[in-house]
């Protein structure tokens, strides 16, 4: 097999999406260190929970991928059942790459305009991305195809309108609303939006699609174990969130209708 370092992969994904373009409030890198330098095998996946330590250690991997920061704010107590005590527990390395993978080209932002079907997909402004749509549609018809193409729960604001060109931010990106307008955006799609910013929205004239943190970020692992196989193609890389295969992590359930 071949050998692998924590340290080529953690430079090699600051390759990708740079350390140091992380914003200064996130918490990014390196966050649960195991006793381990070289790599047995590698486990991608959104959020690092439990289940996924448990899932990972099985199948034989000492170093788990994720985006999601497993130590985000600071800790006043640490329990055996916290995810970092289970890391360490099962001698897994815990690697973050957050808003700096949100940025990256070919990262969470830009693998949710390509999973959108977007044309012409370009960086904007922050967490921005933009594209337009192949056949311009009306903004309920939309929401549908955001629906559908991301397999998850929307709900949408805005006054009827056609739709050519969109903004995209995934996660808690209700609050870029103003800069995809000011950008020419028809419509922004994100995960998360607050009531109040819809109101605002709203009143400015700008639609919006929200489509669950979850379902708008889901996205990036299986580009990230695709990456990770082309790099270390004898090293095992396995992905715990396949949205692909129709497998959900969300930590919420929706009622449907």
């Amino acid at each position: 097999m071949q050998r692998v370092t924590m340290t080529e992969v953690y430079e090699e994904i600051g390759r990708w999406a740079p350390w140091d373009t992380a914003e200064e409030w996130d918490n990014v890198g390196v966050l649960v260190q195991g006793p381990d330098e070289v790599v047995t095998g590698i486990c991608c996946m959104l959020d690092i929970t439990p289940e996924a330590v448990a899932w990972a250690a099985e199948k034989g991997c000492n170093l788990v991928l994720s985006h999601h920061p497993v130590i985000f704010r600071p800790m006043k107590k640490l329990s055996r059942e916290s995810v970092p005590a289970v890391l360490v527990r099962n001698g897994v390395t815990a690697l973050c790459a957050h808003t700096n993978l949100d940025k990256a080209r070919g990262g969470v932002c830009e693998t949710l305009a390509q999973q959108l079907g977007l044309r012409n997909i370009r960086p904007g402004e922050d967490f921005l991305y933009f594209g337009e749509l192949e056949q311009p549609m009306p903004l309920a018809q939309w929401a549908a195809h955001v629906r559908d193409s991301l397999g998850t729960s929307v709900a949408w604001t805005g006054e009827e309108r056609t739709v050519r060109t969109v903004a995209v931010v995934s996660g808690a990106g209700g609050d870029f609303w103003p800069q995809a307008q000011a950008a020419g955006a028809d419509c922004l799609v994100t995960g998360e939006m607050s009531h109040h910013e819809a109101l605002d929205a709203q009143q400015a004239g700008m639609a919006a699609v929200a489509a669950t943190h979850y379902g708008t970020e889901k996205w990036i692992v299986p580009v990230m174990a695709a990456r990770l196989h082309k790099l270390f193609p004898e090293l095992p890389v396995y992905e715990w969130d396949r949205p692909e295969q129709g497998e959900s992590h969300d930590p919420f359930q929706y009622e449907t209708n």
